[in-house]
């Protein structure tokens, strides 16, 4: 009986029943199928970001059954990953954008690790000092910093605007919102934003500073906004169309 009850309490995930690549929209992607004993039909879900692929199936199910599956929803993948953006990961030689300006990234191993603003042959340089095994979270760091020497001024500037004044103002990796405020006046940003045009770091601040007076989308918050950001819907367009891209880069 002890086993019973320890079996209930720890029951185990079981392991997938195949881990292989798969090629669809000229992307190849880990694929996973596992079978759950919670379920009496196929299911098939892309992961976050479009990272991987993984199919749900139920118990004893033939392989046979999956194959078919798959095949029949080979459309279905190409038209969600379509829509999916890449996932670059940073790295040397690839271009990174700083407040919209695309800058090349150069590795520099001979000093210790910090990021300069420069320029090269191609235009606008990030280059990256230290070990390149440090670079991704390098960039990301430089990008917080920037984050918090830009966002905190321009918070200073609207927060006096609207006669309300930020709690405190924080940073984030936030994958499904660039910024946000809460009740007691606490903001907080993606660094991410710092990739993103001035005027729409501008924009993201004027939004959420709009909140500290009026906390919701309505009328009145929207006015308020073009009063803090003239060029609201432009940028709020810009955000939406490019916004993802941004998110996608891996650091």
């Amino acid at each position: 009986m002890s086993f019973g009850f320890f079996r209930n309490l720890t029951k185990p995930t079981p392991p997938p029943l195949e881990e292989r690549q798969h090629t669809v929209a000229g992307r190849t992607l880990p694929l996973r199928i596992v079978e759950s004993d919670r379920t009496r039909r196929l299911t098939l879900r892309i992961d976050a970001g479009g990272q991987g692929l993984r199919i749900t199936v139920p118990l004893g199910l033939r392989r046979g059954e999956v194959e078919k599956f798959l095949h029949r929803h080979q459309g279905w993948l190409e038209q969600r990953l379509a829509k999916v953006p890449e996932r670059p990961q940073v790295r040397p030689g690839i271009k990174l954008p700083l407040y919209g300006v695309p800058h090349v990234i150069v590795h520099e191993s001979a000093k210790r690790g910090t990021v300069l603003v420069g320029a090269g042959e191609d235009g606008p340089t990030l280059v990256v000092y230290g070990e390149r095994v440090h670079l991704p979270r390098r960039l990301a760091d430089f990008l917080k910093r920037e984050a918090k020497r830009e966002i905190e001024v321009l918070v200073e500037k609207h927060s006096s605007k609207v006669g309300r004044k930020a709690k405190a103002v924080r940073f984030k990796d936030t994958s499904s919102r660039w910024g946000s405020c809460t009740s007691d006046g606490n903001l907080s940003f993606s660094w991410r934003i710092m990739m993103a045009p001035r005027p729409v770091i501008n924009y993201l601040v004027a939004h959420e500073v709009a909140h500290l007076k009026e906390m919701n989308h309505g009328p009145k918050f929207w006015k308020l906004c073009e009063e803090l950001c003239p060029d609201t819907e432009r940028c709020k367009a810009w955000l939406k169309k490019n916004g993802s891209a941004l998110q996608a880069i891996q650091f």
